[in-house]
């Protein structure tokens, strides 16, 4: 995406994270995230995404509405544009 190469984006997404979600990734790689092909990080990205999204339509369920609640699906939203645009890229 604009010039720079998926495992550039790929280090960059990783790098403006926080340490539980590095920690989160890097479980889910079973290792270093990074050290991963491309193609296999933005599918854990995806199942990460997911899994987050529907966590939040449970909180969403069992509390109307709350600022949390409102910052996850915000966070899942970012998240899945940010892969969004990953896999179009891709195909491009």
């Amino acid at each position: 995406h604009h010039g720079f190469s998926e495992l550039h984006q790929l280090d960059t997404f990783y790098n403006a994270l926080n340490v539980n979600d590095h920690d989160s990734l890097n479980s889910a790689a079973g290792g270093n995230f990074l050290d991963k092909m491309p193609a296999d990080c933005l599918k854990i990205i995806e199942r990460k995404s997911k899994v987050r999204q529907t966590r939040a339509k449970a909180v969403v369920a069992k509390v109307n509405s709350s600022s949390s609640t409102l910052a996850i699906s915000s966070d899942v939203a970012e998240l899945k544009d940010m892969v969004r645009a990953l896999l179009l890229d891709k195909k491009n």
